[in-house]
């Protein structure tokens, strides 16, 4: 259930935020601050959610791989956070709109300006977070899936490609050939999020399997 509700807080995050990551000029404008709050109460939500899983799972996990079950946890709390660093980012440039409303036109550059450098911290975050961190755990866990043979094959192995892959995607984003929000970083974001959520509905509709080597 925590991993649902990982990508249900983490979709509605960023649909949430869209008005304070698209316009520029959010900082300097009317805003839409109840929106940005509701999507950062979802990004509160998805980083509880995100340290959840990693806890819950460490009991079953340490049995099979104690270093790797704690390595899992380890990057599972170094993603909440970074996204609570993101959070935080977008937060901030609804108070300084607020406190800047009424200011002279003069100083409606630097307010801009101070508006897209706490967006461009969200951006990394996001990247980093959700990317780089949810590839990098997410082949902690597919590997030791694997290994222990406690959820059918072909999940453990979607764990291992949805990984690498969004690692390779982050990398290809980070040096610029395509941006994060686009066609190809969406389809790389795909066997990811297929693995969460085919992991999830296993192990709500069976449990792990009965039967798994040490």
């Amino acid at each position: 259930m925590l991993f649902l509700l990982t990508e249900v807080a983490a979709i509605g995050g960023l649909a949430l935020y869209g008005p304070v990551l698209q316009d520029a000029d959010y900082v300097v404008g009317p805003g839409a601050d109840t929106r940005v709050f509701l999507g950062a109460l979802f990004e509160i939500v998805l980083a509880a959610a995100v340290v959840g899983t990693g806890v819950v799972l460490f009991p079953v996990l340490k049995k099979q791989n104690e270093g790797a079950a704690l390595g899992y946890v380890c990057a599972r709390l170094l993603e909440a956070a970074v996204i609570i660093v993101g959070i935080i980012s977008v937060l901030s440039v609804v108070k300084l709109r607020r406190e800047s409303e009424g200011a002279a036109d003069s100083d409606a550059a630097s307010l801009v300006t101070a508006g897209k450098t706490l967006v461009a911290i969200h951006d990394w975050t996001f990247l980093m977070g959700p990317n780089f961190i949810l590839g990098a755990n997410s082949l902690i866990l597919a590997w030791l899936m694997y290994r222990a043979g406690l959820v059918p094959r072909f999940i453990a192995v979607l764990g291992l490609v949805g990984g690498a892959l969004i690692c390779a995607s982050a990398t290809g984003v980070m040096f610029g050939l395509y941006e994060q929000l686009s066609v190809a970083g969406s389809v790389a974001a795909i066997p990811v999020f297929a693995w969460e959520v085919s992991l999830a509905i296993w192990l709500i509709a069976k449990g792990f399997k009965p039967v798994a080597r040490p």
